[in-house]
């Protein structure tokens, strides 16, 4: 893995700690390269999504893809406003990202939604994870932030497992 820590920090009249600011940036450049991943993944299964739910699975996975990709802008806005350079290229993510490899060689609606739900959860662990590890460097802004895109990826986590937790 390469470039996950800060480099350095733009000096800022934002009166958190330096050293907060800086691990606030590394925690958010961890998971702007989780979201960029999270948001590809999303998009590999919208486009290749086949069976009887293609409709509903094509149109939510977007959804998803539309969410992230606000989170991701909203990851990288948070770094900036901390003194901190969002390091969001694709490269860089996916040398980062903490997610496992989107499979490529699945087409089934509901393999879709199994490889998406495990790619959310583990988004959402992190995402809860940095909730606590904000409030305890004193960065509510930062956590709250956290808890905001907590609450939405549960939400759709909730609803593409709810294509698996049917009798099949």
């Amino acid at each position: 893995m390469k470039a996950t820590k800060q480099d350095h920090l733009l000096d800022t009249k934002n009166d958190l700690d330096r050293d907060i600011r800086s691990k606030m940036v590394d925690i958010l450049n961890a998971r702007l390269a989780d979201a960029i991943d999270l948001q590809y993944a999303v998009k590999t299964a919208h486009w290749n999504v086949k069976g009887p739910s293609f409709g509903s699975l094509h149109k939510l996975f977007d959804e998803i893809a539309e969410y992230v990709e606000e989170a991701i802008d909203t990851i990288a806005e948070r770094g900036v406003k901390l003194g901190g350079t969002a390091l969001g290229t694709v490269r860089i993510s996916a040398e980062n990202s903490h997610l496992e490899e989107y499979p490529t060689d699945i087409y089934a609606g509901l393999d879709h939604t199994d490889a998406v739900s495990d790619r959310l959860a583990a988004f959402g662990k992190l995402l809860r994870k940095n909730i606590d590890d904000a409030e305890e460097a004193g960065d509510m802004d930062t956590s709250d932030m956290f808890i905001d895109l907590s609450r939405e990826n549960d939400k759709y986590l909730w609803m593409v497992e709810a294509h698996n937790q049917a009798d099949r």
